[in-house]
């Protein structure tokens, strides 16, 4: 069933009441009648437009109302479950939604009575206390300001060296930087607003990821998105069943040398090709390229954009080489090294010049963009993107295992999407 989705808040009207037809303008904690009307959201998701009241600013809240009684759209499938905090209604909205007839729940993010809650799920990764430490720091600036990580769940695998040996490590980690640490997923949704999921074990992330989606928070994947592509397309299918806001993303892609190449309107129209390269480290576990190699072509990836059509890949024991054919009749090659210098770089091959760069930034870039969709901004990446990246490198997979062939993208989707489907059948009927 497809699902509608609210307009975004620049698309929407304020409510109407029956009686007024004037937008509502209720009046925040601070007793300061806002100078913008309150938009109303249905279901699951939410909004944080930042506005000035009497100068001050702070992000807008937005109201949730029972999906069938969206002024937006038909009814469509929502979590329900919603925290303690967000039950309290003022006496004068109260009088509104008695005008209206619409049984309104409040449910404000940040404002300034505290920051926006985040949660962890998987403590198993150097990517959690460090994600940690940017966003609690005291001299975190935008979007960044205005959220905490408040709880985490650990999580781990015990068939996994990389988790199960440094999973105590970093939980000590977490909780001396005073955030607590809970028994369960269940636990962690009651106490926060937006999820990272960190687990570094790409096979856990569909089963992670489900309480999410069902609670309706916003989620923020970390690489890789998941073992194989079945599991990645489920989750892309599970969060469209509960109209769920999410994205995945290696940080080299918000590296300002890389990302240019896709921001920079001047240098995104003139790419003819690029040749990406990083270590490439192999997790039996998981398809050859998810597990390190998705750090590079994350970089090719967004040099490029999508539209590759097919894949041909060169293995020995020291490096991979994978050649991507796109529609246009471009080519794109990632290098993945295991022998020898490694190191993360990029060149590009445009119009006018050839440009080699791809240096690496560090975690604060990617983590500025997943504070600014938490924040109620648009995925920076989108999953038609992640998924086509994932599909190429399962596609490198398969060209491997016929000897080095061309292995048409789109033949490597259709028979993982089947998978896909019938898992989800299974998981969440």
């Amino acid at each position: 069933m497809e699902l509608a989705r609210c307009p975004p808040p620049e698309a929407r009207q304020p409510l109407q009441t029956s009686i007024t037809k004037e937008p509502v303008y209720p009046k925040n904690r601070d007793g300061l009648e806002q100078t913008e009307p309150v938009f109303f959201l249905c279901g699951s998701l939410r909004g944080q437009e930042r506005i000035k009241v009497k100068g001050k600013s702070m992000r807008q809240p937005l109201f949730d109302i029972p999906p069938d009684a969206c002024p937006f759209h038909q009814p469509a499938k929502h979590s329900t479950t919603r925290p303690s905090m967000y039950s309290k209604l003022s006496t004068s909205l109260f009088a509104l939604i008695a005008i209206a007839s619409l049984p309104v729940i409040s449910r404000s993010q940040e404002t300034d009575t505290g920051p926006l809650r985040i949660g962890m799920i998987g403590l198993d990764t150097s990517h959690a206390p460090a994600f940690a430490r940017l966003i609690n720091s005291p001299e975190a600036q935008g979007s960044l300001a205005n959220m905490q990580v408040v709880a985490a769940f650990p999580s781990g695998s015990d068939d996994l060296a990389s988790s199960r040996d440094r999973i105590d490590n970093f939980t000590k980690d977490l909780s001396d930087m005073g955030v607590e640490i809970v028994g369960s997923i269940e636990e962690l949704l009651t106490q926060v607003d937006a999820v990272l999921l960190e687990s570094v074990d790409g096979r856990k992330h569909l089963e992670l990821a489900l309480p999410v989606f069902r609670a309706g928070k916003p989620l923020f994947i970390d690489k890789p998105l998941a073992g194989n592509l079945t599991d990645a397309i489920a989750i892309d299918l599970l969060a469209q069943k509960y109209d769920a806001r999410w994205f995945s993303s290696s940080s080299l892609r918000f590296s300002p040398s890389i990302i240019r190449y896709r921001e920079d309107a001047e240098r995104s129209g003139q790419v003819r090709g690029a040749t990406a390269w990083s270590p490439c480290s192999l997790e039996p576990s998981h398809t050859d390229f998810y597990w390190y190699g998705v750090h590079g072509v994350e970089t090719l990836y967004t040099a490029m954009g999508i539209g590759c059509q097919s894949v041909t890949r060169v293995h020995t024991d020291g490096v991979d080489v994978a050649v991507g054919v796109w529609n246009d009749g471009r080519v794109g090659t990632f290098r993945g090294i295991r022998d020898g210098k490694g190191g993360y770089g990029l060149v590009v091959f445009g119009e006018k010049s050839i440009e080699v760069d791809g240096k690496y930034s560090g975690y604060g870039p990617l983590v500025e963009r997943i504070a600014d969709f938490f924040s109620g901004g648009e995925p920076p990446v989108s999953s038609e993107e992640t998924l086509e990246m994932f599909t190429f490198m399962q596609a490198a997979d398969v060209s491997k295992h016929k000897g080095g062939v061309p292995v048409k993208l789109s033949d490597v989707w259709e028979k993982e999407l089947i998978e896909a489907e019938k898992k989800i059948a299974a998981l969440d009927p």
